[in-house]
């Protein structure tokens, strides 16, 4: 956050970044850098190198303005948003004898603008000491300028307005300046206890609408990592995941609705499901398309005395199981070949396929219909041994023979020989 001298701290920290880079060119040591209005920026009588930078615009800058300050706002308070502002800045140049030897004033805005390429984050150091008094350095959303492309019409009419002749110029945006609020922060305190209230006198209002004494279950993890298949019996780690029941919902955009399954409570805190393998049911007993492979989210529903807590969701990938086509073998000299894989679920026909050899991804060729297999056309391949995953929406294939073992070897199985 900063205060009310944000604007001027971005102006004087730009005025001398500009200061000192131009200063460095043989050239262009005689350079000033002024801030003042075009119109009285150049005297008749000035002769020298000059850089004008003139802020023109100041926006609201829309990702900002209705959120909270996360370092003074906090979940349950409520404050006012602070103002977020764009800055747009006009910077000319004025060569030295208004270029009659040569064009100095289009080597100083090549520089200048050299300078904000390489530069285009303002340091906190540099914010701090341009201009006594500010705090914007130490705002934690940094002050970043880009370069903004005027049109031939735009120019005119910002020239136009300044009732001063042309000079070349460019528009920079410097984003995003965050002066913070005074209106005082709704902090309540926090919250000793959940359940029934009780007054002094030991008494319970007995009418009271109360919150739940239970938090929510939380998941941390899901393992195995590493993508699953259909079938596979899962751990998921985390808190408060016991209770009278426990349903594991599992969704994708692909379901109309998650598809829950039981889960056991483990000793150790955590709790296992198994990925079903069959169709979901559709309401109304009517059957629907098999599970696809791809990314689902997971979530955990806990029941206590009647009412259901739910947890936060985490992404499992599912991926197929190759079941024919591997391991394989294709001459380098016959030209391009064709692969054809076997895999379960079938493929539907608007998930995206490829055929991953090592770290060289082929895509499926067309197909119109679900199918249980799917064509791969590969061009000719270096002589050697790839191993093969199968990618279908995100999700691959089982690529390690034995999880358990350590080390972990790739399944031999799973593998494409070209000679």
């Amino acid at each position: 956050m900063s205060n009310s001298l944000a604007i001027a701290a971005v102006t004087a920290t730009l005025r001398n970044l500009l200061t000192q880079g131009l200063q460095l060119e043989a050239d262009l040591v005689d350079t000033t850098v002024t801030t003042m209005l075009p119109d009285r920026a150049r005297a008749s009588s000035d002769t020298a190198n000059q850089v004008n930078l003139f802020l023109y615009q100041v926006a609201s800058n829309a990702a900002w303005r209705n959120l909270d300050m996360p370092t003074r706002v906090k979940p349950g308070e409520t404050g006012c948003a602070p103002l977020a502002l764009n800055l747009y800045y006009l910077l000319t140049a004025y060569g030295r004898d208004d270029d009659q030897s040569q064009p100095f004033s289009h080597e100083l805005l090549g520089r200048a603008m050299s300078i904000l390429h390489d530069h285009p984050v303002l340091g906190q150091a540099e914010i701090q000491a341009a201009l006594a008094g500010n705090d914007l350095y130490t705002q934690f959303e940094r002050v970043r300028f880009t370069l903004q492309p005027l049109g031939v019409e735009e120019i005119y009419r910002l020239w136009t307005g300044f009732q001063t002749p042309y000079r070349t110029s460019v528009s920079y945006e410097a984003t995003v300046v965050l002066i913070d609020s005074s209106v005082p922060t709704n902090a309540p305190l926090p919250v000793l206890t959940r359940g029934r209230p009780a007054y002094f006198d030991g008494s319970v209002d007995g009418g009271a609408i109360i919150a739940p004494a239970v938090l929510p279950p939380a998941i941390s993890a899901i393992l195995p990592s590493a993508s699953a298949v259909f079938g596979q019996k899962l751990t998921l780690q985390g808190v408060r995941l016991s209770g009278d029941t426990v349903k594991v919902s599992i969704g994708s955009q692909s379901l109309a609705t998650p598809v829950v399954v039981d889960a056991t409570s483990e000793p150790n805190g955590t709790l296992s499901f198994s990925i079903p393998t069959g169709a979901p049911a559709a309401a109304g007993g009517s059957s629907v398309a098999p599970f696809p492979s791809g990314l689902y989210s997971v979530g955990v529903t806990v029941t206590h005395a009647g009412t259901s807590f739910s947890s936060n969701a985490l992404p499992l990938a599912i991926g197929p199981t190759i079941t024919n086509g591997l391991p394989a073998s294709v001459a380098a000299s016959a030209g391009p070949a064709t692969l054809t894989i076997g895999c379960d679920p079938p493929i539907q026909l608007n998930q995206r396929v490829s055929l991953l050899l090592g770290g060289i991804e082929v895509a499926a060729d067309a197909f119109s219909a679900p199918a249980n297999s799917v064509a791969f056309t590969l061009t000719p391949l270096p002589a050697g041994v790839y191993h093969a995953r199968l990618r279908v929406d995100g999700a691959d294939s089982a690529l390690v023979a034995d999880p358990s073992k350590t080390p972990p070897t790739f399944d031999a199985t799973r593998q494409l020989t070209v000679t």
